[in-house]
């Protein structure tokens, strides 16, 4: 476990659900990434993220798939390639990633309290 932090602290991460519209290979990063363009509803819009997710993902099974993200990070450079936001997963026994997400009907852009 990592250090304490406060509830302020928390109310300072920007956590929103989102749904994957667009999803491709991305051969020029250094560790196997898909590139995603999750779109966040009106208030947001639509956003770009590079995840390392191809052990458990393709991007033909990603389409539509909802998924949360941190909206509220600086953009990173990642190659050709600028990722908006930080798509977030749990590492399963392997190290490999699982997306994040929820089970009931979310509105896009909801965000996490």
């Amino acid at each position: 476990m990592t250090d304490p932090i406060t509830y302020a602290d928390f109310e300072k991460v920007d956590i929103r659900l989102g749904t994957i519209v667009e999803a491709e290979p991305f051969p020029q990063a250094r560790k196997p990434a898909i590139k995603l363009v999750i779109d966040f509803g009106p208030e947001i819009g639509r956003k770009k993220s590079s995840a390392q997710i191809t052990v458990h993902y393709s991007p033909e099974t990603l389409l539509g798939r909802r998924v949360m993200a941190v909206v509220n990070f600086p953009p990173r450079q990642i190659g050709p390639f600028m990722s908006e936001v930080l798509t977030l997963g749990f590492a399963d026994a392997e190290g490999a990633i699982v997306l994040a997400g929820v089970e009931l009907p979310v509105p896009d852009g909801a965000r996490l309290c």
